[in-house]
C-alpha cells in the first residue's frame, strides 16, 4: 500500500513562472489497477503555493460550491485558468487515452468536511475525468485521507492512501469501479474539484444544482451565526 505526502523542494529549482507542475504531471505513471489514476505530489510550484493557498475561498458550509459563489483571490483564480487550459488538459488527454476537446469543464471548491462525508463511492456518470487538487498546509488527521479502493465494501481494502496537504492531485477515470472513500473526519478540509463532464446539459444541470445548494448553505450560515 502507498501512502503519498508533500515533499519540500527547493525555490532554485523551478525554471518556468507557471502555478501548475507540468513536467511532474507529465513524468507521473497512470496506475491501472483497480482503476485508471494518478497521485501526483508538488504539482503548485513552490513560488506560488503560498499565494495560492492565502487566495483559496474561505468557505464556511459543508459541499461543493461553484467558484462564482464564494470570493477567491487572484492567485488561486490565475491557477484555476492553467488547469482549464489546453496545456493541462492535453497532458490529461494523454495520460489516460481520452479526447476531451470538446468536453464542458466543472469546477468547485470544498471547505468543510463532516463526519458522513467519505463514503466509499464513484462519481457520477456525467463525468468523464476527476481532478482533485488539495489546499491544507499540513494534514495530521488519521481521516480525511482518500482511498483509492479494490471494491465498494471494504474501506480498509486499498491500493493507495492521499494525504490532502497543499500540492497534491488526484486524476482518475470516471469508470464503474472507481470507487473511493475516507474515513470521518470534521473539520477544515480545503479541496478543488475539476470535471471534464459529458456535454453542457450536464453541466448546467450541476451547475443549478450547486448554485441552489449554495444558497441555501449561506443562508443557514448566516442565521447559525445569529
Amino acid at each position: 500500500m502507498r501512502l503519498y505526502k508533500m515533499s519540500v523542494k527547493s525555490k532554485s529549482s523551478n525554471k518556468r513562472a507557471d502555478n501548475i507542475n507540468y513536467d511532474r504531471l507529465a513524468n507521473t505513471k497512470v496506475n491501472t489497477h483497480p482503476f485508471e489514476y494518478m497521485v501526483i505530489t508538488d504539482m503548485i510550484n513552490d513560488t506560488s503555493l503560498e499565494g495560492v493557498i492565502t487566495d483559496f475561498p474561505r468557505i464556511s458550509s459543508r459541499g461543493s460550491f461553484p467558484l462564482d459563489t464564494v470570493k477567491c483571490g487572484p492567485r488561486f483564480l490565475n491557477m484555476i485558468e492553467e488547469l482549464k487550459g489546453d496545456k493541462f488538459r492535453k497532458i490529461v488527454e494523454d495520460k489516460f487515452s481520452i479526447d476531451l476537446s470538446d468536453k464542458p469543464i466543472m469546477i468547485t471548491a470544498r471547505g468543510l468536511c463532516e463526519d458522513r462525508d467519505g463514503q466509499i463511492h464513484v462519481d457520477s456518470k456525467g463525468k468523464l475525468i476527476t481532478v482533485l487538487l488539495y489546499m491544507n498546509e499540513t494534514w495530521e488527521h488519521s481521516g480525511g485521507r482518500l482511498r483509492i479502493l479494490n471494491n465498494q465494501h471494504n474501506l480498509e481494502d486499498y491500493v493507495a492512501e492521499v494525504i490532502p496537504v497543499a500540492g497534491t492531485m488526484i486524476i482518475f477515470k470516471c469508470t464503474d469501479n472507481a470507487w473511493h472513500g475516507h474515513h470521518p473526519f470534521s473539520g477544515r478540509r480545503n479541496a478543488i474539484q475539476l470535471n471534464w463532464v459529458v456535454d453542457s446539459g450536464y453541466l448546467d444541470k450541476e451547475r443549478a444544482r450547486h448554485k441552489v445548494s449554495a444558497f441555501f448553505k449561506k443562508i443557514k450560515s448566516f442565521f447559525q451565526s445569529l
